[in-house]
């Protein structure tokens, strides 16, 4: 039962994202915010694919324990691809709140993302191990959810201040992706089922895929109706 609930879930979300994805790319109507956002999605769902699919497999299978090396492979691509997402979405908002300047702020942002990167490609991870170190799972983490406050912060306050309703929860969406991840990472392996945080963290994403799409179609709603 577990197999085929957890399974179904992780078909709908990888089908659901990357499509949503690849229509903002193709409907974006130039639009260079909405094109990274697109981009952004397709990059979310297609490296969640390289962890979720063997996971699937495995659970269709003979279980997880089987399957180490290749799950270790998948978390280890997907964490990659994880720290692109926001350094995407960093730019996502540049774009939307029509930011200029601010190198150091950028040069922050990929400061971050390149100490998450280089921590993630560290042997000590043992990503192929069915028991990697649990310190080494926060160390690569301080980066990562030190991007993800700065990217909160940037949203809270831009959205606020241009009262931007559209993107007024955008920050709502990161911190509870990270609210739900972080227990995972601190005690998933202690604590079996606090792994199941991993699909609100999940509905989190989607959630933030959703306010971007939603957002280009009320755009692009509007722009075709001045043009009738």
């Amino acid at each position: 039962m577990r197999a085929i609930a957890e399974t179904g879930f992780d078909a709908i979300y990888l089908i659901a994202v990357i499509n949503i994805g690849i229509l903002m790319i193709r409907r974006c109507e130039g639009n260079q915010q909405y094109r990274l956002f697109g981009s952004m999605a397709v990059i979310l769902g297609a490296g969640d694919a390289f962890h979720l699919v063997p996971r699937a497999v495995a659970l269709c299978t003979t279980g997880l324990e089987d399957y180490t090396a290749a799950l270790g492979l998948g978390k280890w691509i997907t964490s990659i691809t994880m720290t692109v997402f926001y350094v995407l979405l960093y730019y996502v908002w540049r774009k939307r709140y029509q930011v200029t300047g601010r190198s150091g702020l950028t040069a922050a942002v990929f400061g971050l993302a390149a100490a998450r990167i280089f921590l993630c490609m560290m042997s000590q991870n043992q990503w192929l191990s069915a028991d990697p170190p649990l310190s080494w799972g926060i160390y690569r983490n301080i980066p990562f959810a030190l991007l993800g406050l700065l990217v909160i912060l940037l949203f809270y306050q831009s959205a606020k201040e241009h009262k931007d309703h559209a993107f007024r929860w955008m920050w709502l969406t990161i911190v509870l992706s990270f609210g739900f991840y972080i227990p995972v990472v601190l005690f998933g392996d202690a604590i079996p089922w606090i792994g199941m945080l991993m699909i609100p963290k999940t509905c989190a994403y989607v959630w933030t895929v959703l306010i971007g799409f939603f957002a280009m179609k009320k755009q692009n709603a509007a722009r075709e109706e001045k043009r009738n």
